[in-house]
């Protein structure tokens, strides 16, 4: 099985050797880990992969091959018993799913599920028309609608509803993460430009040995500031919904981002950027901040960070009122205008994979708003994001 894996590397062009795969094969007889998958991922890329520059092929290689597998031993895993209790979920067929058609709008959607909410008394299940569970209706939940309004669901599963009548709790990302860092950080260092700040703290050695050999030998110690990256970074984050897949990505882009630039400003938003943003997460309906404080807090020199799968219903980017949480009064294509035209110097990251993007309407939106300045979050996505915006 290893072999296959050393071959499924080498056609992802991860630069691996005979020497390091004997390595792993060493390792691995002598029980350095247990059966675990995970265990058996971080050995592998730590004995095969010499270059970080590699780590996103061999994230991809390793997928691709170990797809579905739960242990490196075979062993079964245990089917949790919710996953069996859950028979109003509906797991239609994809010829299934193209019959049922969107209601026909926005503003249809909105008149349809006034007039059931004054309909409907009672509890319903299965059906297609009034709200409930596991039918193919517009609204309610574990069912299949190509455009509905989501009531009284956990979690997201099609990811295709226009609106969701649900309360949200967010999880702050935790700036304090370290593991698997070091890459992204490689990555924001070529956004750098440094300058000496602060008070004198800092041993200035080169002019310390000029001046005491022209002080004839007496020792004349000189200080001078610290070196820091001057560069200021205003980043705003999307988090719950579909960025719930994300969330180890991007807790590691911020930890990176925290330590690689001393003004780094960060607030949250949710699916597309609108007349409001927050800093905590458990106080995003009490503590918030303005759009238009933000602007006029943080000056034009700031690089302006999106990061977000930018997939949702076109309707939050382009329709007043669009929002999945609330009626704003202005779309978010506007917000996203002002700012960018505030913010010259700004990009869009993006953690769902590239090849992916054409297929969602909203991110083929969002991109041109950005005007295609959004990138991957691979490390060369990363690159080329650093690269704009340093000019």
């Amino acid at each position: 099985m290893l072999i296959s894996f050393f071959l499924k590397l080498k056609e992802h062009k991860v630069p691996v050797s005979i020497k390091e795969f004997l390595t792993l094969l060493e390792a691995m007889n002598k029980h350095v880990i247990g059966p675990s998958l995970d265990d058996f991922y971080f050995l592998a890329r730590i004995t095969l992969v010499k270059d970080e520059a590699s780590f996103d092929k061999y994230d991809r290689a390793f997928s691709e091959y170990f797809q579905g597998v739960e242990s490196i031993t075979g062993q079964n895993a245990d089917i949790p018993l919710e996953w069996l209790l859950k028979q109003v979920e509906l797991n239609l067929t994809p010829e299934e799913k193209t019959q049922i058609q969107a209601l026909g709008g926005w503003e249809k959607l909105m008149k349809m599920l006034k007039q059931r909410l004054e309909e409907q008394k009672n509890r319903h299940q299965g059906g297609n028309k009034m709200i409930g569970t596991g039918g193919t209706s517009p609204f309610g939940a574990y069912g299949y609608n190509p455009e509905g309004i989501r009531i009284g669901q956990d979690k997201s599963r099609n990811r295709s509803a226009v609106k969701v009548w649900d309360q949200r709790e967010y999880r702050n990302l935790d700036g304090e993460v370290q593991l698997g860092t070091r890459n992204i950080k490689v990555a924001l260092r070529r956004l750098r430009r440094f300058a000496r700040e602060g008070a004198a703290d800092e041993l200035d050695l080169d002019n310390t040995i000029t001046k005491t050999a022209k002080n004839a030998g007496l020792l004349d110690i000189q200080m001078r500031p610290e070196r820091h990256n001057a560069v200021k970074v205003l980043m705003l984050l999307d988090i719950g919904g579909s960025m719930d897949d994300h969330i180890k990505l991007c807790e590691d882009l911020f930890s990176a981002a925290k330590t690689e630039f001393k003004h780094l400003e960060f607030y949250y938003f949710h699916n597309c950027l609108y007349d409001f943003v927050w800093k905590d997460n458990r106080r995003r309906h009490s503590e918030r901040t303005r759009t238009w404080d933000l602007m006029n807090k943080y000056n034009r020199d700031y690089r302006l960070v999106f990061v977000g799968d930018a997939t949702m219903s076109p309707y939050e980017i382009l329709q007043p009122g669009g929002s999945i949480e609330y009626h704003n009064e202005e779309a978010g294509a506007a917000w996203m205008q002002r700012m960018l035209q505030v913010y010259h110097r700004a990009v869009w990251l993006n953690p769902e994979p590239e090849d992916i993007w054409p297929y969602r309407q909203s991110v083929k939106v969002m991109k041109e708003i950005m005007n295609n300045r959004m990138y991957s979050t691979t490390i060369e996505g990363l690159e080329k994001a650093m690269k704009v915006l340093t000019k």
